[in-house]
Order: C-alpha cells, then sequence, then structure tokens
C-alpha cells in the first residue's frame, strides 16, 4: 500500500521484497501471512451492507491477490517462493501442511494466503495458527508501527511505547498487538510475538537477529 489509502503501490511492493530478501539470505525458513486491507477491509462491511461471512470472503481472496504481488516481487529479486491458500481454487496451490514444511525445509518462502479458510477468523488468527503448524520459533507481525504503545502515538504523542511484554499484559491491557485468539495460541505454543516496523530500513534483520527496535510479547 505504500503512501497509497488503498491499492498496490509499486515502491512499496519493492521495499519489502528487499526486506524480506535481506532475512531470507540468513538462511532462516521463512512463511508469511499476508493481510488484505488494502484492497478489502471488514469494515467497510457494515459501510456497504454486507454480511459479515461474504465480507470476510471477499477478504481472503484479497489476501490472494497481495500474496501473488508478493511472490512476484521477490521473484524479480531472484527468491524462489510458494503461495499457498487455504481457500480451494485454480490460481495458487491449496495449503497442505506436509507440503508446506517440505518448501520450508528446502528454504523456499510459503506465503500463506486465504486466511484460515473461515470467516470470522483474523489475520492475525490465521498468522498464529500457521506459525504452530509450521513450528515457528518466532511471530513477526510487521505493520505501520515500531512496536506496542500504551495508546496510538498518532492520536497522543505522549504515548508509552513497550520494548517487552507477557502475553497476559497483551491481553489485560488490551493494547490491540494481535487479536485476542492470536495471542492466545502462541502463549499456548510458546511462541514469541515480535512487533516491528515493515518499513523502517533493516527493522526485519534487526528485530529477527537482535530483538531490537520494536516490541518483543513473550512468557510470563
Amino acid at each position: 500500500m505504500g503512501s497509497q489509502t488503498f491499492g498496490v503501490e509499486r515502491g512499496a511492493c519493492e521495499r519489502i521484497a528487499q526486506a524480506i530478501k535481506d532475512v531470507y539470505l540468513l538462511g532462516l525458513e521463512i512463511g508469511i501471512v499476508v493481510g488484505g486491507g488494502n484492497i478489502f477491509r471488514g469494515s467497510q462491511a457494515e459501510e456497504f451492507g454486507f454480511s459479515r461471512t461474504p465480507a470476510d470472503h471477499i477478504g481472503m481472496i484479497a489476501t490472494t491477490i497481495n500474496g501473488l504481488i508478493l511472490q512476484q516481487s521477490m521473484a524479480a529479486l531472484g527468491i524462489e517462493s510458494r503461495v499457498m491458500s487455504a481457500l480451494d481454487n485454480a490460481v495458487v496451490e491449496k495449503y497442505v501442511w506436509g507440503q508446506a514444511m517440505h518448501y520450508l525445509q528446502k528454504k523456499i518462502i510459503v506465503i500463506f494466503v486465504g486466511g484460515s479458510g473461515n470467516p470470522y477468523f483474523t489475520t492475525d488468527t490465521a498468522a498464529a495458527l500457521r506459525a504452530c503448524e509450521v513450528q515457528a520459533q518466532l511471530l513477526l507481525k510487521a505493520t505501520k508501527v515500531n512496536g506496542v504503545y500504551s495508546e496510538d502515538p498518532k492520536k497522543n504523542s505522549k504515548a508509552t511505547k513497550y520494548s517487552t511484554l507477557t502475553y497476559t499484559e497483551a491481553l489485560v491491557k488490551q493494547l490491540h498487538v494481535m487479536d485476542a485468539s492470536a495471542i492466545a495460541l502462541c502463549r499456548e505454543n510458546s511462541i514469541p510475538i515480535y512487533v516491528c516496523d515493515l518499513f523502517e530500513e533493516g527493522s526485519l534483520k534487526q528485530a529477527l537477529c537482535l530483538h531490537q527496535g520494536g516490541t518483543l510479547v513473550t512468557g510470563e
């Protein structure tokens, strides 16, 4: 999305692909869950008068579009990846756990789209689910802010940034790190969550290598 309010911006795609390449070259196994908010947000459903279930279906299809764009952006940089969908369609490969693990072990990036394949579940929950399934050592939430704050830093310049949090603190304080289901899944499976700024140069590498620059959410 980049500086645009919606849609796809070439420069943003290139920056994201390059950031992923930088961490890929470290030799990591990488799975990516993409959202679709730059195409259709759940909040639009009420404005349009849509029912929740078909609105969520639209969002899942939007993630497929973004997944294909990300795949091609990385291919332009010489990085091999596969798009695997929770939904059945003729455009991308169906998500199968064993095949996804095979790709990851071969150091092929897997881009998970279609959410969890069910309405009423967010992309956050899908990310936590896939992280559990592939036995991830870290769930990195790369977003538009450089960590978790006590309040929205865009609305309150005095908002406090947390360097570390426990899962329970994130839930009790309702800090909107991820939705409650996603945090609970990570807590149950002892998967740390790291929140960082996707568009800050070097942030992904710094987050993965040093756990610096963002917010780490982990055990008690």
